[in-house]
């Protein structure tokens, strides 16, 4: 008998009850006939029954499906719930692949030139000369596919068989919208910020991956061995053979597939995206995307195929081939930075070598970013900064990190009403600090932001060796060598960043405000391993200016260009190396990366409770949105230990600190500004409601609480402290204790 080389099945649902039947088989028996009943994922397992002279002999749960085997004698019925279907199960056809390399993939929207392409590759590289296609489109609209792709099977020697398998009801996760969308790529920017389309079943990722198990059955059961990749992955050439000789020299059977996600950098206009593209990785991914390839015969019976994996083999660690996914053919969308962080992506001359030689490839290549020179002996430190109401904190400050040798100061300020601003600018006319107004009146930016971008082409910034962005309550603390910046660099030798970790310190149960050093006043903060609230392992970073990131940021400077990163550098405050994957995106420290046995970012957060009542009258510079209230207080006052570390530079401090005091008008200057700090308090502590907020804060109950921050979840954190019943308050909780609550919405 001669079978067509091209086979188009629609599969018909059928509605009984609760449950879909997406497809039937029968499978001969000696004593009658067996069946398999596969149903659409989701369906509920627990409501069959069988119908006369039917039996269950397994009903298991694929791919969230129920799938049913058994045996019939005349005819194949069941019950869900009181309703009785009689079944006319599809016969096996097996013998159609029998002995073919066969690829089994899901197309979704992919065209016939993208398919055509996938294929001659394979044929080429792997044998395969058999395709099991599963059309996500509805049947009326695959006739065109349908068409093209018995044109290919009819006009290629090398393809002995191509079925085309679609459904007349749709195969994709609910509620999620068509799999082509940005918001279903993993890994993809902004996907907070997207706006989303509407679920379509249709076209959304696959869900129904039983249908694996009924093509299998179907069609390919007999087949030498089948690929479950899809029409946007290329199996990578083998050093001899082929992945389908792999899988059947196997010992269990199959072969593990291991994907890489890969990208063009860009794709010229009016074009659409293909394989050759796709000359792009990202340098700092983890993660790998999964399939298989089978060798039927090798992995028995009872083995079930599932979307990364055949349940019942178990490859060798050596039984594993490589692919790549080329994510513009599932996600073709015109900026590839809506699918992947372009400072993430580097050319990687294997691909591009990959593509030339299989796809005449003419790809857009990535831009060449030549290293800056730079003199690794330069050591120029500046700090840019943020202010609002700060002056009474500002010549400490200054004279601390003047005394430990940052040179250069730019400071913005916006709606002082302390003498901040005022200071600054006679800093400034002193040739001490450099001050500016904050440029982000009529820009859509906050204030620290719209500050760090006005940097980036000061003078003071531009002719810096080593940066910063650091606040006014934040004190570099140094802990080898003579506590300088100096001896910092030494100890860290040719790194190029620095994160320096917070450590949080609270207020030491200082209630009232006094002009004194805060270093002096402020010697209880959290532990070194404090990973939680959140905030408490946030970090700075002092970094090489040497045009590795396009901008400065909060945290860390960012806009990596991918071209140089391998050029960085970056260690934690021990000094230890920090992976690539901090390098695009971090903003605080783990369990693996945070350290301090050279130099800690000290953070006196809410210093005393006085202060605190101006600190939060006045507002934030970046979270403008976010209140500084009871629940802020509660996260940043820890005072769980003892912690003097900063004060062996403080004499050096407190000499730049004396002379720099000794000139009348700076003296005048910062007593004015503590002046109207003492005023402004008064002025707070006067009305109700900071009044109640002050006795909240300086209460035995707030007190307590910032000695038991290591024996709460995260969820506490959270929720705040109204979360933390007075009963636990009450308690002397020895180490191991913990309590924790459910998450709530965030207080602020």
């Amino acid at each position: 008998m001669t079978h067509p080389v091209f086979i188009h099945e629609t599969l018909r649902h059928r509605t009984i009850g609760p449950v879909t039947l997406l497809a039937a088989l029968s499978t001969p028996q000696i004593d009658g006939q067996g069946y398999r009943l596969f149903f659409k994922s989701g369906d509920p397992l627990n409501h069959f029954q069988p119908g006369p002279g039917v039996s269950f002999d397994d009903i298991r749960s694929v791919g969230n499906a129920p799938y049913l085997q058994g045996s019939f004698r005349d005819t194949l019925s069941i019950h869900v719930e009181g309703n009785l279907a009689e079944i006319d199960p599809n016969t096996p056809e097996t013998d159609l692949f029998a002995g073919l390399n066969v690829a089994l993939a899901v197309v979704n929207g992919e065209t016939a030139d993208t398919i055509r392409g996938w294929l001659d590759y394979h044929a080429k590289t792997h044998a395969l000369n058999g395709a099991v296609l599963i059309s996500r489109l509805a049947p009326d609209q695959n006739d065109a596919l349908a068409a093209a792709l018995q044109d290919l099977a009819e006009t290629d020697p090398r393809i002995k068989r191509l079925a085309l398998i679609d459904a007349d009801c749709p195969l994709g996760q609910p509620g999620l919208p068509p799999e082509a969308h940005p918001f279903n790529v993993p890994g993809a920017p902004g996907k907070d910020r997207m706006d989303i389309p509407g679920a379509d079943p249709w076209r959304a990722p696959f869900a129904d991956v039983l249908l694996y198990e009924y093509l299998r059955h179907r069609y390919l059961d007999r087949a030498r061995a089948v690929a479950n990749i899809d029409v946007y992955d290329l199996i990578l050439p083998l050093k001899s053979g082929t992945v389908f000789d792999c899988a059947v020299g196997s010992t269990s059977g199959a072969v593990q597939l291991v994907g890489q996600q890969v990208y063009p950098w860009r794709v010229r206009k009016g074009d659409d995206p293909g394989f050759a593209d796709h000359i792009c990785r990202q340098f700092d991914a983890t993660s790998h995307r999964r399939r298989w390839c089978v060798a039927p015969a090798g992995a028995g019976p009872q083995s079930v195929w599932r979307l990364i994996r055949v349940v019942g083999t178990a490859p060798q660690t050596d039984e594993v081939a490589g692919f790549i996914r080329c994510m513009s053919l599932r996600h073709p969308e015109a900026n590839v930075s809506r699918i992947v962080p372009k400072s993430s992506l580097i050319e990687d001359p294997r691909l591009l070598s990959f593509q030339k030689r299989y796809f005449d490839a003419d790809p857009v290549r990535m831009p060449v970013e030549k290293a800056a020179k730079s003199d690794p002996d330069a050591r120029k430190t500046a700090i840019v900064t943020t202010m609002k109401n700060e002056g009474p904190f500002i010549m400490e400050w200054l004279a601390y990190h003047r005394a430990i040798g940052v040179s250069d100061f730019l400071v913005y300020t916006n709606d002082c009403t302390d003498g901040t601003d005022t200071m600054l600018q006679l800093l400034q006319d002193k040739r001490l600090v450099q001050h500016r107004e904050n440029p982000f009146r009529n820009t859509d930016l906050k204030p620290q932001h719209a500050a760090l971008q006005a940097a980036e082409s000061e003078p003071a910034i531009t002719g810096a060796d080593w940066a910063i962005c650091m606040d006014v309550d934040e004190f570099i603390t140094i802990h080898c060598g003579d506590g300088t910046l100096n001896a910092l660099y030494d100890a860290v030798g040719d790194a190029n960043m620095i994160s320096l970790t917070w450590r949080l310190f609270g207020n030491n149960d200082v209630h009232e405000f006094e002009d004194r050093f805060i270093c002096e006043q402020f010697t209880r903060c959290a532990p070194q391993f404090a990973r939680k609230p959140h905030q408490a392992w946030g970090f700075k970073t002092l970094f090489r200016n040497i045009g590795i990131f396009k901008k400065l940021g909060v945290h860390r400077p960012k806009g990596l260009k991918p071209q140089r990163w391998e050029e960085i550098h970056w260690v934690n405050g021990s000094g230890k190396e920090l992976p690539p994957q901090v390098f695009r995106n971090a903003w605080r420290s783990t369990t693996d990366t945070y350290g301090y046995d050279l130099v800690t970012l000290n953070h006196y957060a809410v210093r005393s409770a006085e202060s605190f009542l101006v600190k939060r009258d006045r507002g934030r510079v970046n979270h403008v949105d976010r209140d500084q209230g009871l629940a802020y207080w509660f996260r940043m006052n820890n005072n769980a230990e003892e912690n003097r570390s900063i004060h062996r530079t403080l004499p050096a401090a407190k000499a730049e600190f004396d002379r720099l005091m000794q000139d009348p008008d700076i003296r005048a200057a910062h007593e004015f500004s503590v002046a109207q700090h003492r005023a402004k308090i008064d002025a707070l502590r006067a009305t109700e409601n900071y009044a109640r907020f002050y006795g909240e804060l300086c209460s035995p109950r707030m007190e307590k609480l910032s000695r038991m921050h290591q024996h709460f979840g995260a969820n506490v954190f959270l929720g705040g402290p109204e979360t933390v019943p007075d009963d636990i308050v009450a308690k002397d909780p020895d180490e191991d204790f913990f309590f924790t609550v459910e998450r709530t919405e965030t207080a602020h």
